[in-house]
């Protein structure tokens, strides 16, 4: 069943408009009559039924009310550098799968990628069409939001998360799983990720210093896009909403 997001608080009547309504009618040819999935944006998830449509405005009648949730219980905030290419999209899609619930793209001293003004804002307009496509897939209650590209200063600034980790390739004395072990009652995480390039000495020290732990994913050195899904899955393992 196709799940849809509604800016709309929830209500017995929707209204599902622009490209949603769009795609539900000339490419899904959708009926009167046929079921889908809405999501308002207070939360509700339901089922619904169209009741009129065209290319404009698609008008649902909501039948049941989806009480079971989607959404984990912690919730990760990634903190990730920029990454080159096709990388970075990637990343996004991924992590909305995975089930993180915002995402913070960060220029850092060594990010290859450069992003500025008009630039930065086009790309943060494609990763949050990126990250929606990923949440209907993966029946989200929730869209993650891409917030725009920051400084490692400003992403630290703007962060409330008491629970701070940093992936970083020479740590070698705390991992991941003794880092979460130590948490009591975990609801809210900050998970910082460097670019190709790595984190630069003077970023490590002021995560640091805002409280974050310096955390070892291991033996092996990852790649930016793969240590950001590999410590994801792990705290969401680890917290048991993965496979618990």
């Amino acid at each position: 069943m196709h799940r849809f997001f509604v800016p709309q608080p929830y209500g017995e009547t929707m209204t599902i408009t622009g490209v949603d309504a769009r795609h539900i009618y000339t490419v899904l040819r959708m009926q009167t009559g046929t079921k889908v999935q809405i999501v308002s944006d207070d939360g509700v998830s339901a089922v619904a039924e169209i009741a009129e449509a065209n290319e404009n405005a698609v008008t649902v009648r909501c039948l049941e009310v989806i009480a079971e949730s989607h959404e984990p219980a912690v919730r990760i905030t990634l903190a990730q550098g920029l990454a080159k290419g096709e990388k970075m999209d990637f990343i996004i899609q991924k992590a909305v799968e995975l089930g993180v619930s915002e995402i913070v793209p960060m220029a850092m001293e060594h990010s290859v990628v450069r992003l500025e003004g008009d630039k930065a804002a086009k790309k943060v307009e494609r990763w949050q069409k990126i990250a929606e496509a990923a949440a209907k897939q993966s029946k989200r209650d929730i869209v993650p939001k891409v917030q725009p590209v920051q400084t490692v200063t400003q992403m630290l600034a703007n962060n409330l998360c008491e629970c701070k980790l940093i992936a970083y390739e020479c740590e070698d004395k705390l991992g991941l799983k003794t880092a979460l072990q130590r948490q009591t009652e975990l609801r809210e995480l900050l998970l910082i990720i460097g670019p190709e390039g790595g984190i630069a000495e003077s970023e490590l020290q002021q995560a640091l210093a805002a409280g974050a732990l310096g955390v070892s994913l291991g033996k092996r050195i990852l790649r930016a896009e793969t240590a950001a899904l590999v410590a994801a899955a792990a705290i969401f393992y680890e917290t048991g909403d993965l496979g618990g």
